[in-house]
Formats: C-alpha cells, structure tokens, sequence
C-alpha cells in the first residue's frame, strides 16, 4: 500500500500538539546539554555546549547572552535539530528536535540570511510560505502586510540579491513570521539595523509575548535583551554562568535609588544629609538631573522630522502585520476554511492517483511474470523437441545401418 497524503494528518498533528502544549508548559527543556566537536580521528576539537540546563517556558521572552563564541549559535542549532546532540537531553514542544511535526510550529531568523539572491522580496516570502504548506490567498496576504510592516514594501519587486545588509535582516525577519509562529527564534535580529528598525522589532517582540508567543532571542547586544526579556542566560564557555530575571540579575543591593522632581533648593539637600548622616551613618555619593535613554532621544528626532512630512529615501516601516496581532477579519478567516478544503480536496485527488499507479504497477507487475512463465514453458518445449529429434535420427541410422548389412550378405 502506498502511503496516505498528509493534509488530514497536519490536522490532526496540531491539534496534538497543541494538546500537548496546553498539558506542558515547558516549549524547550534542556538538561545537560553537550555538544563537542571532534576531527576526522575522533579527537575533541572543541565543546561549543558543556552540559547546560534551562527551559523556557510558553509564552515566554527568553534572552540567550554572550561573547561570540560562547555557544549561542550552537545552542540554537542543537534546538532546531541541526546539530545532534553529544550528551544530555533536549526536548522541543515534548518531542525530539529532529521531529519533523515541531517544524511548522518554528520560525527562525539565522545571524546571517541565507536567502536566494535571484528572488525578490514577494517572491522571497511566497517561497517560504508554500514550504509551510500556506494557502495561495493568505500567503499573498501576508507577504504584502509583512513587507508593510518591515518597510519593504516600495522595493517588493527588487531583487533580495541588490539589498543591503540591514534590508536583509528586515525580509529575513519577515520569512521567519510568515507562518505564524508559535515558537519564534531570532539569532542577533537587530544586527545592521538602524535604530528605528531596532525598536520596531523590541516592540513586535513584546507585542508577539502578549499573544502568548514563545520566543528566544539571542545577541550580545545587551541592552535589547534588557529591555524586552522576561528571563535570560549568560553563556562564556559553553557555559551558564547565570539565569534569572533581569531584575534578579541587575539589582545593585549596595545602593538606594530615591526618584523625585527636580530639587530646586540646595538647602533641602543638606537638610536630606543631615539626616542621612544622623539616622543611617552615612552620606549623599552624588546628585545629578537623571537624563533620557540616546535610543529614546534619537526616535524622538526622526518622529518630529517625520511630522513635518521630511524627504527620506530610508525605510518606511508600518504598523506590525494583523495576522501577526491575531486580528484577521472574518474574510481572511473564510479563505483559510477554504484553502484548507481545497488542501483536503486535493488530498483525496492525489490518493486516488497513488492507487491507480499501485493498481497499474501491480498489473505490470503480473504481465511480467506471465511472460518469464511463458518464456521458460517455450524454452522447455523447445528443449524436448530437441530431444525428440535426436532419437528420431538415432533409429533412421540404426535402421540404414541394418539395411547396409542385408545388402552386403545378400
């Protein structure tokens, strides 16, 4: 039997999954994970992962720090099943990293975007879209809301091969939402971006976080990771030097941090000294007018500018796309219905096909063997015509031979 087609068994894939996601919050478990690099002799050229333990939770913001070289990239590849593992145990979504089942649930931006240079932009997120298995009239939706959403929208019929480096990342970080995912792993997302890009992906992160998206962001960038990550890890080494949230982490316990609007009056801070000095020992360290994050301050410029309708040749980014905030219209919601239809459809056309080629293999399949057993019956009979012949010439000489020797006596 041939094997069945597999649009009613996606289905049901998801609904497993998503069962089984409800049952287990953890969307990766790692314990002891270790990876080592070994040469052609077997010898060990490096561990890139020594024997790690984290998970991360559904839902949840995760940030994997470090150097470069600290096993980041390595980490990530181990979790999409890339790599195999050397020791230790790796779970994604209950399963094994290789399984294919957990695939369609995963989107990934690399650190570098691999993308095909000869595509443009809408054909670039059609291609990906089709992998997933995406329907026609919602991968053409999508495509054109997240090229809006990213600032590609103006060059969606450029070559990908002509973009620049911080273009890349934004059509890269585009193919990796085109399916919607529940799982979503971004490897330095922001690098090349200008810092408008780079605040347009924390605050799609944090809006993707509210929709109850598991993500894991990885850069040595720490300020992106500190601003948006509920929990995060410090790799060095292929080790975990330290987890936590990042107000477990950053808490300086030596200091007490008093916010108040300006003080006007420097009587009032030697009054506050005084009574530092009388009641706990000690004095003010400094005084200083607390200034506004360089990032805030340089958005703050470029949205004035924007007001006054200011030429730019950069990109234009929009809002974030809706079927990424979970607000598809009641349209939208009716092609999917149909598409998958169309899938279930074309499933039974395909099976239907597999039987009739089974059906048609297995009556050649017949026609050959009638014919080796036609071949071997001609080839016997042949054989015992032969015999026959000969001892049919046999008697003849036999019977010459006698009437040789009548002749001769008489």
């Amino acid at each position: 039997m041939a094997e069945p087609f597999k649009a009613d068994n996606r289905k049901r894939e998801q609904i497993r999954m998503s069962q089984r996601t409800n049952t287990n919050e953890l969307i990766i478990d790692a314990v002891g994970l270790t990876k080592i690099f070994k040469d052609f002799w077997m010898r060990t050229k490096a561990t890139a992962v020594d024997g790690i333990t984290f998970n991360i939770q559904k839902g949840e913001l995760f940030g994997l720090l470090g150097p470069n070289g600290s096993g980041k990239s390595t980490t990530i590849k181990l979790i999409l099943g890339l790599l195999n593992t050397t020791r230790g145990r790796l779970t994604v979504f209950g399963r094994e990293p290789h399984d294919v089942a957990v695939k369609r649930f995963i989107g990934f931006l690399p650190e570098e975007s691999y993308l095909y240079p000869y595509l443009n932009s809408t054909e670039t997120l059609d291609y990906y879209g089709r992998l997933y298995g995406i329907g026609r009239k919602i991968r053409k939706r999508r495509s054109e809301e997240l090229l809006e959403m990213v600032g590609l929208s103006q060059v969606a019929h450029r070559q990908v091969g002509e973009f620049s480096k911080g273009m890349m990342r934004r059509i890269g970080l585009a193919q990796a939402l085109i399916n919607d995912p529940e799982l979503l792993i971004l490897d330095e997302p922001t690098s090349g971006l200008d810092p408008i890009g780079t605040r347009q992906v924390k605050d799609l992160l944090v809006e993707l976080k509210s929709r109850g998206k598991t993500i894991l962001l990885s850069s040595h960038l720490l300020s992106d990771v500190e601003d948006v990550c509920d929990r995060m890890a410090i790799l060095y080494g292929g080790k975990i030097h330290a987890e936590g949230t990042a107000d477990e982490l950053l808490v300086d316990s030596d200091h007490t941090l008093i916010r108040m609007p300006r003080i006007r009056n420097d009587g009032t801070i030697s009054q506050i000294e005084s009574i530092l000095a009388q009641n706990e020992g000690t004095s003010i360290e400094s005084v200083e007018q607390p200034r506004q994050n360089l990032e805030s301050f340089f958005i703050n410029i470029v949205e004035s500018a924007r007001e006054q309708r200011i030429a730019t040749s950069g990109a234009h980014t929009g809002d974030t796309a809706p079927f990424l905030k979970g607000n598809e219209e009641g349209e939208v919601l009716i092609d999917k219905l149909i598409d998958n239809d169309s899938q279930v459809q074309n499933a039974q056309e395909v099976q239907k096909k597999l039987q009739s080629t089974e059906t048609e293999d297995v009556q050649v399949l017949d026609d050959l063997v009638n014919s080796e057993e036609t071949t071997a019956r001609a080839t016997e009979a042949s054989t015992e015509q032969i015999v026959s012949t000969d001892a049919d010439s046999t008697i003849i000489d036999s019977l010459l031979s006698d009437n040789d020797d009548k002749d001769s006596q008489e």
